[in-house]
């Protein structure tokens, strides 16, 4: 995986599917562990938080088997927006226990480049989509989703999709690996340039 790219590339993406852990969650993280136990239990719960846990053991076991050249990697991930502080907001979300971020953080170490990789202006709205979702499935709330909510939501997903394949067609360069972090839901297929190669 970590070999020299195939002449027609001259970039490369591999892309790293990711499950959010609890710190990643910012101040919705008690509301959908509060969610989750109530519907799942307690057990489950932790069955749960230990599966994600094992889940980013394995993800860092890989990326290490890989051996890449950091000085020529870019890394994407999946709510960290362009703004100019991506380095700093990686480093935070590290120290409030996200192992995502905590692995972000040991690549850069290593010289890896982070990068804004999302519009702040569609984060807010996939927030505030997310607030009105769990305050609906809350004490008191509908339990339901909502047609127009899952409607808007798709079409946010997909661009901030659109957003994300435009930032890593700017910004990686000839020669270049790009790591991206993205959640299962996240497609970038057919959005991304044909010089790149797709390593999932």
């Amino acid at each position: 995986m970590a070999g020299a790219m195939s002449r027609e590339f001259r970039r490369r993406l591999i892309w790293i599917p990711i499950v959010h852990t609890e710190a990643d969650l910012g101040n919705m993280a008690e509301s959908v562990r509060n969610l989750y136990v109530r519907k799942m239990g307690r057990a489950k719960w932790a069955k749960h938080v230990a599966d994600i846990d094992r889940i980013w053991r394995q993800i860092r076991a890989k990326i290490d088997k890989m051996h890449l050249d950091y000085a020529k990697v870019r890394l994407y991930q999946d709510g960290l927006p362009t703004c100019g502080h991506e380095e700093q907001i990686v480093r935070d979300l590290a120290r409030a226990g996200s192992q995502n971020h905590q692995l972000l953080a040991d690549l850069m170490e290593q010289g890896a480049t982070i990068m804004g990789t999302e519009s702040p202006d569609l984060l807010l709205e996939e927030y505030n989509l997310a607030r009105e979702a769990l305050v609906a499935l809350g004490p008191g709330g509908h339990h339901e989703a909502s047609p127009r909510r899952s409607r808007i939501s798709k079409a946010v997903l997909e661009r901030r999709d659109r957003y994300i394949a435009e930032r890593v067609a700017q910004t990686l360069h000839a020669g270049e690996t790009g790591l991206a972090f993205l959640g299962m839901l996240h497609s970038l297929a057919g959005r991304l340039p044909r010089d790149i190669e797709i390593i999932r």
